[in-house]
């Protein structure tokens, strides 16, 4: 059997497959922020595919947390019914679920909205990005009872797990750096001050809310004096201490303008998930421009990780698990329905 189909767990979650959907915004909601038809078709089409495990996109813990005004929401309780719908469909088709909960901070590009950051420091002088505001001490203990509420509603919503998003330059990642925090209270300056959020959010979550808990991370925001592998691997040994169950490793998003950005080529992030796989002992998942099955086997042999997460190769290719499974002879792994198209 090939690694890329062999069984694995995340903290008490036991996947089919090490193949996974990471979350990637479909910009497909309205200011109501519900799930709609094209979400239902988009994710069922994955798990009738043969993915393992899916990641709902960015969803957002409160309206002006949104990237943008198509942006999924789960700040209140109306809107848990859908997507409990959705996993009872998903769930049907084999696929285990996490939904992906975020807050746009500074990147947040709703018109009317005022964006929150750490700082007052703007992603970019450039429309749609405005200046945002910074967050009082009491307006950061509001943000972490909004994650929170979150998180219970993607329980009661029947996700599997949840994933924390702290990467791409959203609010948690503008806190991680010292280029976009330059507070000087207990979440600013010091390594161990910038990643109190994040550490506190994931703490609370772990310790309240009975699911698996990933956090997604960017490894490197390709900058001189920024945010680094080595502030990774030290956030994700704190984040192991804690509880939570895997590393999803991701890079970049918090600056528009980089000066040490990586070529962007296949398993070009694949580096750093092995260098943080290599100092903590839960699960790490790869992501970024990975295509092909080959690509992914060669990640779990090397073990660079534990898990290999397609992004836009399950965008062009609802089937690509089935395609995968064909490859490496294991045709018994393709849905009933499909095997006739690989005979």
């Amino acid at each position: 059997m090939s690694l890329l189909f062999k069984k694995g767990k995340i903290g008490t979650l036991e996947l089919k497959n090490r193949i996974v959907m990471p979350p990637m915004c479909m910009y497909a909601s309205d200011n109501s922020g519900e799930l709609k038809t094209f979400h239902k078709g988009h994710y069922m089409a994955r798990a009738i595919g043969g993915v393992g495990f899916i990641i709902v996109e960015a969803t957002a813990i409160e309206a002006r947390g949104r990237i943008s005004a198509n942006d999924l929401g789960l700040w209140s309780d109306s809107l848990i019914a859908k997507h409990k719908k959705l996993n009872k469909n998903l769930h049907s088709l084999g696929s285990k679920t996490a939904i992906q909960i975020a807050h746009a901070g500074r990147k947040n590009t709703v018109k009317d909205e005022i964006p929150i950051a750490p700082s007052v420091i703007a992603f970019s002088e450039n429309e749609p990005f405005k200046m945002p505001k910074a967050v009082t001490l009491d307006e950061i203990k509001e943000i972490k009872k909004l994650f929170l509420k979150t998180a219970f509603r993607a329980k009661e919503a029947d996700y599997d797990a949840i994933e924390l998003h702290a990467a791409h330059g959203y609010l948690l990642c503008e806190f991680l750096s010292p280029l976009s925090n330059i507070r000087n209270d207990i979440y600013g300056g010091s390594l161990e001050n910038r990643c109190r959020l994040v550490l506190e959010i994931a703490k609370e979550i772990k310790e309240k809310v009975d699911l698996p808990l990933i956090v997604r991370i960017s490894a490197d925001e390709w900058m001189n004096e920024g945010w680094n592998i080595d502030d990774s691997i030290y956030l994700s040994k704190e984040l192991e201490k804690i509880g939570v169950d895997a590393i999803h490793v991701s890079s970049g998003g918090n600056q528009e303008k980089t000066n040490k950005a990586p070529k962007l080529e296949a398993l070009y992030q694949a580096s750093w998930a092995k260098q943080i796989k290599e100092n903590i002992n839960i699960p790490v998942i790869a992501v970024g421009l990975i295509t092909t099955a080959v690509e992914g086997e060669k990640l779990l042999e090397e073990s660079y990780c534990d898990f290999v997460a397609y992004g836009r190769e399950l965008l062009r290719n609802p089937n690509f698990t089935c395609y995968a499974a064909n490859e490496f002879k294991e045709k018994d792994k393709i849905i009933a329905s499909y095997q006739r198209a690989f005979h």
